[in-house]
């Protein structure tokens, strides 16, 4: 009991250090207001029927609450979202769940994407690496930035089917030839050119907007939007005692749970990249060669197989609203997610697809589940595994559970702005 107030005092007596540590990029008002309705506006999706607002809403707390995502082609909002019908319905799942956008402006971001493809580095002589390679748009300021370029040029996310619009079209040829169509849809509706003359001092006249202007004011949004250091955590670092159940949660997560090997730091995130076993379904984020519905995490952007199968580490704050969880959102639970982690290859062997969120398409069933019977491909899997096994009990996995609860945010999860009821393009807002 000594030991325990002990560490008790030492860690309050650190707390003012540790709740400096988050440092947010800064962010201009009048920019994150543009940034707020482009997000929300459709207009800048190939087919003009879905925007970054549908799978990152507020709702939904900057998530969408299902396994994988479903992007252009279908219906709906949130864990209602439907597949679509007829010729627009959806072609492919979107291989990943949506990362909620918890602090994505934090400073201490270095790398974007599950698997990491959007990065700061001096690869390209542009500060960046990414998709883009040596075409990536200049004047970026911020890795946030950068990132909010990506899901318009994704076919499945936001771009649209090959032969439906001339985005689609232009990427088709390289990735960089959709942004110019898309920022002068943006720049040729008077109330953005307005806007952005009157927020940024290199826009005199509305034809001087460019995909760089956008992508900053979607990235001052983001970057400002979804901030949350007001849970329970945070009072405790002041000096308020956590609940009982709290207390031995966070005992067990900094101690014989193990939990903050890879979830440290004041987002709970170490920001790296690690093999789980996470029961793998949907089409998976294959590369042109590759022949199998599988993802290979990291590997598939360094070309290195000690990062088979290894995706980066989430935040775990406000976790407790952005259900479901890992990388595919394999676990409708947060118990589910922390029976994995204490057992990753007994998890993955009891693991059943009724787990998974994922909205009704007969068409696509054949492919849903098809990598589990591959079992040479499951071996790989289950043979790169990162973390240790530790013994929980069911009293240990609720305490865990009611530790996480405690890095739920205040009034800050419900954003700052929230959701425009309408957008000067005059399309629908989800």
């Amino acid at each position: 009991m000594a030991v325990h107030r002990l560490l008790l005092a030492l860690t309050l007596a650190a707390a003012p250090a540790l709740a400096e540590e988050v440092t947010f990029h800064p962010f201009d008002p009048a920019r994150a207001e543009i940034g707020r309705l482009l997000f929300y506006d459709p207009i800048l999706s190939g087919n003009r029927n879905i925007s970054c607002g549908t799978c990152h809403h507020h709702e939904t707390f900057s998530g969408d609450g299902l396994s994988l995502g479903i992007g252009e082609g279908g219906e709906g909002l949130g864990p209602k979202r439907t597949a679509g019908a007829g010729a627009a319905a959806i072609r492919k799942r979107v291989p990943r769940h949506a990362p909620a956008l918890w602090n994505v402006g934090a400073t201490e971001f270095e790398r974007f994407f599950h698997d990491g493809r959007v990065s700061l580095s001096e690869a390209y002589d542009n500060g960046y690496d990414t998709p883009a390679e040596e075409w990536l748009p200049d004047g970026l300021p911020t890795l946030l930035a950068v990132q909010a370029l990506f899901p318009m040029t994704a076919q499945f996310e936001m771009a649209g089917n090959v032969g439906e619009n001339e985005v689609t079209g232009a990427v088709g040829d390289r990735i960089d030839l959709g942004w110019p169509i898309l920022a002068k849809r943006v720049r040729t509706i008077p109330a953005y050119g307005d806007a952005f003359i009157a927020a940024f001092d290199d826009v005199t006249a509305a034809e001087d907007v460019t995909i760089t202007h956008i992508a900053i004011a979607l990235a001052d949004f983001m970057g400002s939007e979804w901030r949350s250091l007001d849970a329970p955590w945070d009072a405790y670092l002041d000096g308020t005692p956590l609940a009982p159940a709290e207390e031995r949660g966070r005992a067990l997560f900094f101690g014989a749970a193990n939990c903050a090997s890879c979830h440290s730091g004041p987002l709970f995130t170490d920001h790296d990249f690690h093999a789980l076993a996470l029961p793998p379904f949907g089409p998976g984020r294959t590369r042109r060669f590759d022949p199998l519905p599988r993802d290979t995490g990291r590997m598939a952007e360094t070309d290195d197989l000690d990062d088979a199968y290894r995706f980066r580490t989430p935040s775990l704050r406000n976790v407790t609203l952005t259900a479901p969880y890992g990388h595919n959102g394999a676990y409708p639970t947060l118990e589910g997610i922390i029976r994995h982690h204490a057992d990753p290859l007994g998890a993955l062997a009891a693991w059943t697809p009724d787990l998974a969120k994922l909205p009704d398409a007969p068409w696509l069933a054949a492919v849903d589940f098809a990598i589990r019977d591959d079992r040479r491909e499951m071996a790989r899997m289950a043979a790169r595994v990162d973390i240790v096994p530790v013994e929980l009990g069911d009293g240990d996995i609720a305490d865990l559970v009611a530790f996480l609860g405690a890095l739920e945010g205040g009034a800050s999860r419900h954003g700052r702005l929230g959701r425009p009821d309408t957008v000067p393009s005059g399309l629908p807002v989800d």
